[in-house]
């Protein structure tokens, strides 16, 4: 990211409306009840320090959305608006998440893809990640 005009800031609960619309207008991006704003605030109060917005100017153009359970980091709704994609933007939000998680002692992380998101399956594995087979993930709603 060579652009002056970028800047990448700890996520606020404050950037909750732009960053929603961020998710919502993003394929591939699974939301949920889990993503109200609440929720979020909830999210960020428990995992301080991990989670990124990207600005350009005053626009939010890219997130990621980061926390750990002692244990494992997880990284969610990591997206950037499309006009801004393949200038290094994704890769230099998920660094800056992945630095913390190891400043905090977690030294694996993990994320979810949505099956049919071949655009998200390619930018993961085209910045280091590799695609489990040897595990699935199973849900319950509460």
């Amino acid at each position: 990211m060579s652009n002056a005009n970028v800047t990448i800031l700890e996520m606020q609960p404050s950037d909750y409306h732009d960053m929603y619309e961020l998710w919502r207008s993003t394929p591939g991006i699974g939301l949920s009840n889990a993503d109200t704003k609440e929720n979020l605030e909830k999210f960020l109060d428990r995992n301080k320090g991990l989670s990124f917005v990207c600005k350009h100017e005053d626009r939010l153009i890219g997130t990621v959305l980061c926390g750990h359970d002692g244990r494992r980091g997880y990284i969610y709704h990591a997206a950037v608006a499309e006009a801004y994609r393949g200038k290094g933007i994704g890769r230099s939000l998920i660094e800056k998440s992945l630095e913390k998680l190891k400043a905090e002692g977690i030294n694996k992380c993990h994320l979810f893809v949505i099956a049919d998101n071949t655009s998200g399956h390619h930018f993961w594995t085209s910045v280091g990640w590799y695609k489990r087979d040897d595990i699935l993930v199973y849900s319950k709603d509460l």
